[in-house]
């Protein structure tokens, strides 16, 4: 959920155009409005897929944003679009770069309209810009799924929201200490392969540390819902083991999720129960 943007935030007066859709660049674009910056979202006439597939997910993150309608690949548009980015700070895209290049959106183009300008390009790989990919991809590729289950949120894109809406902060404040860097592209497959280090390390993988191989770190069934134990440290394993026996899992299957609830609060022990 996104918070209303401050009136006197740390980015107040400053202005980012962004012609991103989907989810990383409106959700990069959210965190740098909560801090007071402006934001001015262009979309083509066919509008944003997300409006589609998460209307609620679109209001928020277009909530306090100025959204525009606009064809870039015509003349009247691209020149509405040029007169933003002349008194802009920051441009957010989204495009594969052959595409943005034959829209004349390069770093020498950008330049020319506004040396100031700070262009933050989000692209599916860093090391291949034009390559066709998506959450699902590189998420599977770093090795953070289960096949054949599929992914419960969009690690890589919001992942890669938050390496972008960084990399926007670090852009302006260099560009206020006089540097000279204005752009700067960031890899929705590199920022989930960045979130992959339990896996590398062996932590999470079958028989790792937070695997579930631990009697004290694993979910398990109750009678009417589940539990999620994470009594890892020594006084926290050594409190739940006094509380469930020798048997957690027979003990868990016969509780409630209240009752679970009030263990955890009695014995100050780190477990969720949900229902259902």
């Amino acid at each position: 959920m996104t918070t209303e943007a401050p009136q006197d935030g740390p980015l107040s007066g400053m202005l980012a155009v962004s012609i991103a859709a989907n989810a990383p660049g409106p959700e990069a674009a959210a965190l740098l409005r909560a801090e007071g910056m402006r934001i001015v979202k262009i979309e083509g006439p066919a509008g944003d897929l997300l409006i589609e597939a998460a209307p609620g997910w679109y209001a928020e993150l277009t909530e306090d944003v100025e959204v525009r309608k606009l064809d870039l690949r015509s003349e009247s548009g691209f020149a509405e679009f040029r007169g933003l980015l002349a008194e802009a700070d920051l441009l957010i895209t989204s495009h594969r770069r052959a595409g943005l290049t034959r829209l004349g959106i390069t770093v020498p183009a950008l330049a020319a309209i506004n040396a100031d300008l700070c262009w933050i390009e989000i692209v599916g790989d860093n090391e291949a810009p034009d390559v066709p990919g998506h959450n699902l991809t590189y998420q599977f590729r770093a090795g953070l799924l289960a096949p054949p289950a599929m992914p419960r949120t969009a690690l890589a894109d919001l992942a890669g929201a938050r390496d972008a809406a960084r990399a926007a902060l670090a852009l302006l404040l260099g560009r206020a200490r006089g540097r000279a860097e204005r752009h700067r592209t960031i890899g929705l497959r590199q920022s989930a392969e960045a979130l992959d280090a339990p896996v590398r390390h062996g932590l999470s993988v079958d028989g790792g540390f937070l695997s579930g191989a631990l009697p004290n770190y694993r979910i398990y069934a109750l009678s009417d819902g589940w539990a999620a134990v994470a009594a890892l440290e020594p006084h926290f394993a050594a409190r739940f083991d006094a509380a469930v026996g020798a048997d957690p899992a027979a003990f868990f299957a016969a509780a409630t999720v209240a009752e679970i609830e009030t263990l955890a609060e009695a014995q100050d022990l780190p477990i969720e129960a949900v229902a259902g």
